[in-house]
């Protein structure tokens, strides 16, 4: 008996929470000037102005206490499709970016390669945890070697067969114009130890098929390209996971390399900083055309 009255009245008191939340919702939709032009349209000359004075009104509003609240925007905070199309330069690049990419992560403990020992920091539930001490002055090292080489006029490669990958290391490669390839899908065998069968003996002789440097977004899976560079004495930069011998490229970088954002973040620092040395080379190169134009200049006799 007792269970049966209390039924009508719980279903009242929900029924009252419900309409009451509505009325709340209403007047809140009520009081707000844009939510009321919404549901309201705007048929008369004067209903269009009304609605312009009170955008201004909140415009005026935002503009005079925006100084006391917050200045990020979009433009100026980060958004993560940051490090694909606005890399940063290899001077603002930080530790928390590293760790906001994911870089720090590694494989379980047990697929650690012992030669990646230096570069662990621990063990976090099972998972290897990179040390970002390491991975930092690695990353720099990295971009002085790539500006370097760009600065002398060489060519720079991108590899990252990884369906992810592509855009990242087809970007990298636009960005230092001429002197910048990429390969996004799979490496063929031979590309660079067999040229004269694969590029015919013309291209092989008469074109610089061989790159000045090879970075490899994803070594593991591009082991045979890390050999042919080594064996044509190709200068490589990878990626190096902790179930990676990081003795297989010549720079290693101690990061995660199944992470996209990581990767994203390593291709685009090292682009940025390979474009800068493409415009230190074309400055020096317009500078050697100057002085050779002087001196080719027959000189005036002497009156």
């Amino acid at each position: 008996m007792a269970l049966s009255l209390l039924r009508p009245v719980a279903r009242s008191s929900c029924r009252a929470a419900a309409a009451a939340k509505a009325s709340v919702s209403a007047q809140a939709r009520q009081n707000s000037s844009f939510a009321k032009a919404e549901g309201t349209p705007l048929e008369t000359p004067e209903d269009w102005t009304n609605f312009q004075l009170e955008r201004a009104q909140y415009k005026t509003l935002l503009e005079t206490f925006g100084e006391y609240g917050s200045t990020q925007t979009r433009d100026n905070t980060f958004q993560p499709h940051h490090t694909l199309h606005r890399p940063v330069a290899p001077s603002d690049i930080t530790m928390s970016a590293l760790l906001a990419s994911g870089a720090h992560f590694g494989h379980s403990q047990k697929r650690m390669n012992p030669n990646f020992v230096p570069y662990a920091y621990g063990v976090r539930a099972g998972i290897t945890i990179i040390d970002l001490d390491h991975t930092l002055p690695l990353l720099r090292r990295a971009a002085q070697v790539v500006r370097g080489v760009a600065a002398r006029g060489g060519s720079v490669v991108f590899v990252g067969t990884r369906t992810d990958l592509r855009s990242a290391v087809r970007l990298a490669a636009e960005r230092m114009g001429k002197q910048g390839y990429h390969v996004g899908e799979r490496w063929l065998p031979g590309t660079l130890t067999n040229k004269v069968h694969m590029f015919g003996p013309e291209v092989a002789r008469e074109t610089q098929v061989v790159p000045d440097l090879a970075i490899f977004l994803n070594p593991i899976a591009n082991i045979h390209a890390i050999r042919e560079c080594a064996l044509e004495h190709v200068p490589t930069i990878g990626i190096v996971d902790s179930n990676v011998d990081p003795r297989i490229v010549m720079y290693p970088i101690p990061a995660n390399d199944e992470s996209t954002r990581t990767a994203e973040l390593v291709a685009g620092l090292l682009s940025v900083a390979g474009r800068e040395g493409v415009a230190i080379y074309q400055e020096e190169q317009a500078r050697a055309a100057v002085s050779a134009s002087k001196r080719s200049r027959p000189r005036e006799p002497l009156a």
